[in-house]
């Protein structure tokens, strides 16, 4: 609350307090946890030497709080981005501990592993001058003391599971509050990540609430009515090239042409004029490696798990990418940074695609200092691909990095390097450019007058900072802009509700494609008022529509925002969506 004391001044003192009333139970919890080990080394002393029993415990003890508070230092940096207490989401990244360390800056970096240091010093030296004073009271004891001890360990069970209650103690025991961040205030960190880490998938749908049959139904009965389009083809052909730009971390809040800021993306902004803008398009989840399944697949995120961490499953996954391969359309994935990032390479790999661009394909002085080739020499490296009469028709897809955290970029910070959210608008009005160039160099190609150019960001984001709840619809919506030569349509707005799990869907349609597999999505040029968007969290969901917003939290089991008249047919449609959506991961194999 210290750390993050912009939020905490948002709260009344009353809630301040009552976040340390709430928590106790998890602190104590997890406090019992930790002490099972001594007390059971405390019966051994009756008959093992007492030097030995205080140097298992000082060790113990000593790595214990080392690895606390190097966690208490990451949970505190990863909050700001996920919103969420730490929890296993983090151990998908760790297979590439390089690239994760990539999000942060160097002098982040720097004063990070200087305060885990400093931290776990203090703590370290206030533990070996207590362990001295106290460690004279062991001593050698009768056999009958055995059952005493043993009864005291096993008393622990009692603040383990927060009580005497049938139930074990749980996050959602310490949710108190109308005011999220309070609620995960109130959460111990370290015990929330071992008990994600203790119930990992385990073939239990945790978010079903309807029986099978009624929660397919229910998706269905909304969905069949969104599946053809109501209005004429966009394009001017059957077969366009495709050129789909993954924009990184593009929030609609900084999107002067959806309402947002005016002056972080000028050249998205004009462009919108040019060619079909959709102004209430929604990502589905909030990290690359949930938005990718979610363009690619029409495959929604998982509350806690990813899809993309588990390839045994993403090979049975519609593909786009593959669909336009078998309609004879060349494909290449480019990205400038590394592909194992997040496993997207068996992902990506899974889904047909055999070529690729990528880090290795850009000298080091290229680089940004950590995460990749800067945005403007990427989109210069697919641009001079596309210069030399490439193969058609082709299906291009672009990802962006470099408004990525830490926003490393080569050229003026436009807004200033003094708080986060002006490094991240600098970083974004630095890919706008990029992307601006990359437009006006494909007007000028041949293959233009054939082709759609998609900009789409591959999620939202917290940055900047928005009203209301952390998790809104304002975090979760995006642009999404059709260019091109192919296009028949030029200078309108969509504002049919719609999300990327819709898009390879909507595309295949319009291509003459096979979309049948494509089991979660609707068309996107379906303007009817019943379209809807559905984005997933951890452990929550959000349903949008033209009848209003339903934010919904598992942990609480209560709404976070209800808005409209109607949002009980939003609450039992988010419900069964995730329901439906986590089953099919779950069986998935």
């Amino acid at each position: 609350m210290i750390y993050y004391f912009d939020k905490t001044q948002e709260i009344n003192f009353l809630t301040i307090l009552k976040t340390f009333l709430y928590g106790l139970r998890l602190d104590l919890s997890f406090a019992a946890y930790l002490s099972i080990i001594p007390f059971l080394l405390i019966i051994f002393s009756i008959f093992i030497n007492k030097k030995r029993i205080v140097s298992i415990i000082k060790w113990y003890t000593i790595v214990l709080i080392i690895i606390i508070n190097l966690l208490l230092l990451i949970d505190a940096g990863l909050y700001q981005a996920w919103g969420t207490r730490l929890d296993t989401s983090i151990l998908p990244y760790l297979n590439t501990p390089e690239l994760m360390l990539s999000t942060v800056s160097n002098s982040q970096l720097i004063f990070g592993t200087l305060a885990w240091f400093i931290i776990s010093y203090v703590f370290i030296q206030i533990f070996n001058k207590n362990i001295k004073k106290y460690s004279s009271l062991i001593d050698l004891g009768k056999w009958l003391e055995i059952p005493v001890f043993l009864i005291l360990t096993l008393s622990l069970l009692i603040p383990v599971r927060g009580g005497l209650q049938i139930i074990p103690i749980n996050q959602s025991n310490v949710y108190f509050s109308d005011k999220m961040f309070a609620n995960h205030a109130a959460v111990n960190f370290i015990w929330n990540f071992f008990n994600t880490l203790t119930h990992k998938t385990d073939g239990i749908n945790y978010y079903k609430y309807y029986d099978e049959q009624t929660a397919l139904n229910i998706e269905k009965e909304r969905k069949t009515q969104l599946l053809k389009a109501n209005i004429d083809s966009v394009l001017n052909t059957d077969k366009p090239n495709v050129i789909l730009i993954l924009w990184e971390s593009l929030p609609g809040k900084i999107v002067g042409s959806l309402g947002g800021e005016p002056d972080v993306t000028p050249n998205l902004n004009r462009l919108s004029k040019e060619g079909i803008l959709f102004t209430n398009f929604y990502a589905n989840g909030d990290r690359t490696d949930k938005g990718i399944p979610a363009v690619l697949s029409g495959y929604y995120p998982q509350p806690v798990e990813r899809i993309m961490a588990t390839p045994n499953k993403t090979r049975s996954l519609p593909m786009l990418p593959q669909k336009m391969i078998d309609l004879g359309y060349k494909t290449t994935f480019y990205y400038g940074g590394d592909l194992n990032f997040g496993n997207m390479n068996t992902y990506l790999r899974n889904a047909g695609i055999t070529n690729f661009v990528d880090g290795n394909d850009f000298d080091t002085k290229d680089w940004s200092s950590k995460w990749g080739a800067y945005d403007d020499v990427f989109m210069k490296k697919l641009a001079s691909d596309l210069s030399a009469s490439p193969q058609e028709p082709f299906f291009n897809i672009a990802l962006t990095l470099s408004s990525h955290e830490p926003y490393d970029i080569k050229c003026e910070y436009k807004f200033g390097k003094d708080t986060h959210d002006n490094t991240f608008r600098s970083a974004h009005h630095y890919t706008d450019k990029t992307i601006g160039d990359f437009v006006e160099f494909a007007k000028k190609q041949p293959w233009y007058k054939n082709t759609i150019i998609v900009i789409m960001s591959d999620h939202g984001h917290s940055s900047p900072k928005h009203t209301g709840p952390y998790f809104s619809p304002k975090k979760f919506r995006i642009p999404m802009l059709w260019l091109g030569g192919a296009l028949n349509k030029k200078g309108i707005e969509i504002s049919a509700i719609s999300s990327q799990v819709d898009f390879s869907y909507s595309l295949l349609d319009l291509v003459n494609g096979d979309n049948k597999d494509f089991i979660f999505s609707k068309n996107i040029f379906n303007t009817s008022n019943k379209q809807y968007a559905h984005y997933i969290f951890n452990k929550g969901y959000g349903t949008i529509s033209k009848e209003g917003v339903f934010i919904y939290d598992y942990i609480s089991q209560k709404p976070i925002l209800d808005i409209g008249d109607k949002t009980s047919t939003l609450d039992s449609l988010g419900k069964a969506i995730t329901q439906n959506a986590y089953e099919d991961f779950l069986e998935r194999k």
